[in-house]
């Protein structure tokens, strides 16, 4: 792996700006803790030297970036199929199945999408997380952004932070639903329960959107559309609002089957062992050519079958 190398002017307009503020202007494509840590590191010069962050620049001078390549992940690259969406030189669109753990970590050292993106691109070593931009949980299905390259990556996390990555899932979740509405509740750790979460007072702002696409005798089908993105946040908000997503194993409770249930609804009921939520559709801007993009991924056959079932008991 070959060091990058990049030359740039500070503009006269910024004299008298700390060198940090001066730099993030410079090299936008990076991110301002990045770039000071290069500048502590001494990957980046100025003017032949290596002046403090908060010193003032006068504008004209030149900046050198090296950046050496090194690995930013620890994980094992395996041959593990992938379904790939959308393949570029800036990013990947995954279609996860349900099942896959997205990172490794206690319990889970291998066989996870991370371990097949190393093996599908190398590369990927070099960025935080193999480049993986968001998470979906293990039992979640659907669309997940990866960028393939470091300025992919700051431009991808930023639109993430302004909330500007448009991501909507198709769930089903148990009772009738009336309407389509907003939940607004904030979202933090389970205060005994370490593994779960919970709406709670101090926790992070989380916000879900959603609309009604079918109602049955006992559920509803659903799109939803994430404002926020916080951990099990549509699992806990539907779990908050008495309305769990059906078959979710942690907020969903006793399974609860409808009245009268046909065998075959009940025996759909009882075999979907995992919640009933999948990544449908994401949109954002391209990193590289700024053109808005726009995926789909198919509701999974497990999650089709029990929708199935679930218009034959509504029949």
């Amino acid at each position: 792996m070959k060091a990058d190398s990049l030359v740039r002017t500070i503009p006269p307009e910024l004299a008298g700006q700390r060198l940090d503020q001066a730099l993030a202007q410079l090299f936008p494509e990076y991110s301002r803790s990045r770039l000071k840590a290069w500048l502590l590191d001494g990957a980046l010069i100025v003017d032949g030297g290596s002046p403090r962050p908060r010193d003032s620049v006068l504008g004209g001078e030149t900046v050198s970036l090296s950046i050496e390549p090194e690995a930013a992940v620890v994980a094992e690259p395996e041959p593990i199929e992938l379904d790939v969406v959308h393949e570029d030189d800036f990013v990947l669109v995954i279609n996860k199945p349900a099942g896959l753990v997205v990172h490794p970590g206690a319990g889970n050292a291998s066989g996870t999408l991370m371990n097949a993106l190393l093996h599908h691109d190398p590369a990927l070593e070099e960025l935080p997380r193999a480049g993986i931009i968001h998470r979906l949980d293990k039992d979640t299905s659907g669309l997940l952004l990866v960028a393939r390259t470091l300025p992919a990556h700051t431009a991808l996390v930023r639109l993430l932070a302004d909330r500007d990555i448009a991501r909507y899932y198709l769930a089903i979740c148990n009772g009738v639903l009336t309407g389509g509405g907003t939940i607004n509740e904030p979202v933090g750790r389970h205060a005994t329960d370490r593994k779960r979460m919970c709406v709670r007072a101090d926790g992070r702002p989380a916000v879900t959107h959603y609309t009604v696409l079918e109602r049955f005798p006992a559920h509803t089908y659903i799109k939803v559309k994430l404002e926020t993105g916080r951990t099990h946040q549509i699992r806990v908000h539907f779990a908050y609002r008495r309305h769990a997503l059906t078959g979710d194993p942690v907020y969903g409770g006793r399974l609860a089957l409808p009245k009268g249930a046909s065998e075959n609804l009940v025996q759909a009921l009882r075999v979907f062992r995992r919640q009933a939520l999948h990544a449908a559709r994401i949109e954002f801007e391209h990193p590289g050519t700024h053109e808005l993009m726009n995926f789909e991924a198919p509701v999974p056959a497990d999650m089709e079958a029990l929708l199935d079932a679930l218009r034959e008991g509504a029949g």
